[in-house]
């Protein structure tokens, strides 16, 4: 029988080597819709293999030394991966949930639990895609529970992360709450009309008012708010406000 062709990436986090090459060894036998592209002994190591293969799920141990599983979801602000907890200790089942994770597996890992969970990460993948945000000529459809809102980019005046939702803020005082994160947008909208220019923050580049370099640096938006701009990204703000106006 032909095997199916891996939908989703992973890596393992877990410091005991058994208890990683035990899972691995389970997900390529039995899982052959997840291909394993690393695993890890340690949270530092971890976030490393994040940055290099972006992995779709990440299998996550709770209990390691130095930074824990729930450290390492905090050293993220977007975080572009699903979670699964992998642990020995069934106290954390309400703290997972908390954390966003998608499942908690106990060990020694079940077969067909692991199955189920598979499965339920190949379906949010799937939801993922369709539910993405995109943008079409000049105008943002964000889909919703009862189908989708169309906004006018010329509408709209900031984005901000709220948790796991985005706000989207609007002129004459209105906004929309979209269970989307910032990146979600920021992959949908042009880069010659919105900036990130905060971990939290995405604005209209033509809604930008005043700009100061005092208290760490922030803008002033056309519907009187004030938002912060990082140092990291100060340069590359500027550099592109000023590229799309006449300046004396």
């Amino acid at each position: 029988m032909e095997q199916p062709n891996p939908v989703l990436t992973a890596i393992i986090v877990d410091d005991e080597f058994h208890g990683r090459e035990n899972l691995r060894m389970i997900i390529e036998n039995w899982c052959p819709e997840i291909r394993v592209a690393g695993t890890a002994d340690s949270t530092v190591e971890a976030k490393l293999l994040v940055q290099e293969f972006k992995p779709d799920v990440v299998f996550l141990d709770i209990n390691m030394p130095v930074l824990d599983g729930f450290d390492f979801l905090g050293e993220f602000d977007d975080r572009e991966f699903m979670v699964v907890f992998v642990s020995a200790y069934a106290d954390y089942g309400i703290k997972a949930v908390k954390a966003g994770a998608v499942d908690y597996l106990l060990k020694p890992v079940n077969i067909k639990e692991l199955k189920l969970t598979v499965k339920k990460l190949i379906g949010l993948k799937k939801k993922e895609g369709e539910n993405a945000p995109y943008f079409e000529e000049e105008k943002l459809v964000i889909p919703d529970t009862h189908g989708f809102n169309i906004i006018d980019l010329n509408e709209i005046i900031r984005l901000e992360a709220e948790g796991s939702y985005s706000v989207v803020h609007l002129r004459e005082g209105k906004c929309r709450i979209v269970s989307k994160t910032l990146k979600d947008f920021e992959d949908s909208l042009p880069e010659s009309l919105f900036f990130r220019v905060h971990k939290s923050h995405i604005i209209n580049l033509k809604c930008v008012k005043e700009y100061s370099v005092t208290d760490g640096g922030w803008v002033r938006m056309s519907d009187g708010s004030k938002v912060e701009v990082s140092r990291r990204k100060a340069a590359e703000f500027v550099k592109k406000i000023k590229s799309g106006l006449r300046s004396v």
